[in-house]
């Protein structure tokens, strides 16, 4: 337990980096096309390593239908929903308002999967979700002054949430009989089925990819380190431990992603923030230590 723990802490770090990484990618890259190349490269890498070691099988129609809206809803929805959103608002912004994830997570488990937290859990997910709401305080999406040009974009942002919350709460019970890297090829290769037309579409309205280096680059480590190996991780992390637990570590990315605002975008750094990003991690100790 204590190394999943550790391996949720660790990937939330990274996946915060996605945003910025994503928002400097559109420049270049319109948001569907991204979300194609992310999906099929991702898939190029997963399915051959699935057939190489794992034994041949056949979901049951329930989880084959499960399978599939986990690659419908959670990568290709979410996917798009995320780049159109950055496209239209900031790569802080993106990352503040990933806490709509946890936040949906933790009050359907209980009704959809049956999961619960325990009393200590609970408080330990609440000081996070805190945290984080303090870390976005610092502009409130769509009220304040300098975030209310991009409410559509945030608005979209928010819709990403709740898809990537769906994500975890429908691929759950079906990992508790496939293995991750089963249900993580299978539902990448169901995105990038679904990203196509989207593409298509994109394409006939006139967007161009520039493959500039940096868009390359870009578009590479998005699909090699995030989409693949991230959800990988994430899927097997979400076998053993439970969802609400899962969505407290989600909690770390809005600070993840103020740090690389404050060292990449030369946005300040407030008292706010650092608050915030204390009660995370008060919150995390009470959940990493909830079971002991």
């Amino acid at each position: 337990m204590r190394s999943a723990y550790a391996l949720q802490f660790a990937a939330n770090l990274v996946y915060a980096t996605s945003y910025v990484a994503t928002r400097v990618v559109l420049d270049d890259l319109p948001p569907a096309f991204l979300a194609l190349v992310r999906l099929v490269v991702g898939a190029a890498i997963l399915v051959p390593i699935t057939g190489a070691l794992e034994a041949p099988a056949t979901p049951a129609r329930g989880d084959a239908w499960r399978i599939v809206w986990m690659g419908v809803v959670g990568f290709a929805g979410a996917f798009a929903l995320s780049h159109w959103g950055l496209a239209r608002s900031t790569a802080t912004n993106a990352a503040l308002l990933i806490i709509v994830e946890p936040l949906s997570i933790m009050a359907l488990s209980p009704l959809l999967l049956g999961e619960r937290l325990r009393r200590r859990e609970v408080a330990g997910g609440a000081l996070a979700v805190v945290g984080a709401v303090l870390v976005v305080l610092n502009g409130v999406p769509g009220l304040t002054l300098a975030l209310a040009p991009h409410w559509r974009g945030d608005l979209l942002l928010v819709l990403a949430g709740l898809a990537y919350g769906a994500y975890t709460l429908i691929g759950r019970a079906v990992l508790a009989r496939h293995s991750p890297l089963v249900v993580t090829a299978r539902s990448i290769v169901w995105g990038a089925v679904v990203m196509v037309p989207l593409t298509v579409a994109e394409w006939l309205g006139g967007a161009r990819p520039v493959l500039s280096p940096g868009a390359v680059v870009g578009a590479l480590y998005l699909a090699i380190v995030i989409t693949a190996f991230g959800y990988l991780l994430w899927n097997w992390v979400l076998a053993r431990v439970s969802a609400p637990q899962v969505a407290i570590f989600v909690t770390v990315q809005p600070i993840g992603g103020a740090v690389l605002g404050v060292v990449l975008l030369r946005e300040p750094l407030t008292v706010f923030t650092v608050a915030g990003a204390a009660l995370i991690v008060l919150g995390l100790w009470l959940t990493v230590t909830g079971r002991d």
